[in-house]
């Protein structure tokens, strides 16, 4: 596992060691991994920052495929993807699969309603770009390097908005702490708008199975379009908490008007249109029919508040991305005005 200590990599890994594999760890010594992996210090964006993968500690016995000292590499890299590429072209010949976590993001925009895994993809991409290119080309980057390295061994996993326990992101953690505050909570647009997303946990199940069972390419990995709406979420929200808070639903053109940045300033959240359409309307039968299954919103849910409890309600953030939620000012201009 590169990374393996926080959100996607945390997720991966807990469930990885939950089947009882062997589990190493290759990761900057930031955070602790979880108990029960092998343990691997490196910085990947240094000169010599990937040669503990290659010491003689670096993986041990030989799995199904045989003559590898790894069956597996999962690799959640959103930076520049030079680093996916050395890391894959160092262990293309160590490992016999390399699973690599990019996002449905990679698809040219405008993304139309319901584009399969075969739509057209970002151009200018590269496996040789540093860190200066956009989010989209960057993951875009990293599938190419892994398929460079791995052809048909490569799994590309194309998540959308993915929510749980160890987010560091935001998203989810913003709502639950607002809705936690109680009293009038400003919802946006309608209750009955569909949602698009995955839990971290059910995101790390699909992968490690995909992975064993040999798939390759890419896969749209999110729920269907609509396993929740908008109004099942926040409702959601209110029962985990346990607040006497009152979703107070506000039409978008009311919000937008208002300069509320979607998404960012209400995370999950972006009204119809193109965008809407990218995020919350992909194809997914390709990931379901291998057997990705989506556990109920609740769960996320409350157990996304249980782990923000345990951490005394401080969610960890990743200081590469911009903080989420709506200024409390704006929102009590906004539930202050009769109209809305």
């Amino acid at each position: 596992m590169l990374g393996g200590t926080e959100f996607v990599g945390r997720a991966i890994t807990e469930a990885a060691l939950a089947r009882g594999w062997d589990v190493t760890v290759f990761h900057r010594g930031r955070h602790a991994p979880p108990a029960g992996v092998s343990e691997l210090l490196g910085d990947r964006t240094t000169g010599d920052g990937l040669a503990a993968l290659t010491g003689d500690g670096a993986g041990t016995g030989e799995g199904p495929d045989g003559g590898y000292a790894w069956d597996l590499v999962v690799d959640t890299w959103s930076g520049a993807p030079s680093a996916v590429r050395d890391a894959a072209r160092l262990l293309a010949d160590r490992a016999a699969r390399y699973a690599y976590v990019s996002s449905r993001s990679v698809y040219e925009q405008p993304v139309p309603d319901g584009l399969p895994e075969e739509g057209p993809v970002v151009a200018g991409a590269s496996p040789d770009a540093g860190g200066d290119v956009s989010y989209a080309l960057a993951k875009r980057g990293g599938e190419l390097a892994a398929l460079d390295a791995f052809g048909d061994r490569a799994l590309l996993a194309r998540a959308g908005l993915i929510l749980g326990p160890w987010e560091n992101i935001g998203r989810l953690p913003w709502w639950l702490l607002r809705i936690a505050r109680g009293g009038p909570v400003l919802a946006p647009g309608t209750p009955d708008l569909m949602l698009q997303y995955i839990d971290v946990r059910d995101l790390a199940q699909w992968l490690l199975d995909a992975a064993r069972d040999g798939l390759h390419g890419p896969y749209n990995l999110v729920s269907r379009s609509g396993h929740a709406t908008m109004g099942q979420l926040l409702e959601a929200c209110v029962r985990a908490t346990g607040s006497d808070a009152e979703l107070r639903w506000t039409p978008a053109e009311r919000i937008l008007a208002a300069g509320v940045e979607p998404w960012s300033d209400l995370p999950v959240w972006v009204p119809p249109g193109e965008v809407y359409d990218a995020i919350h309307r992909g194809d997914v039968g390709r990931a379901y029919a291998t057997g990705l299954r989506c556990r109920p919103v609740e769960e996320t849910v409350a157990d996304t508040w249980k782990w923000l409890e345990e951490l005394g309600g401080e969610p960890p953030r990743r200081p590469d991305r911009p903080a989420v939620g709506l200024d409390p000012r704006v929102e009590a201009e906004l539930l202050a005005d009769p109209g809305a």
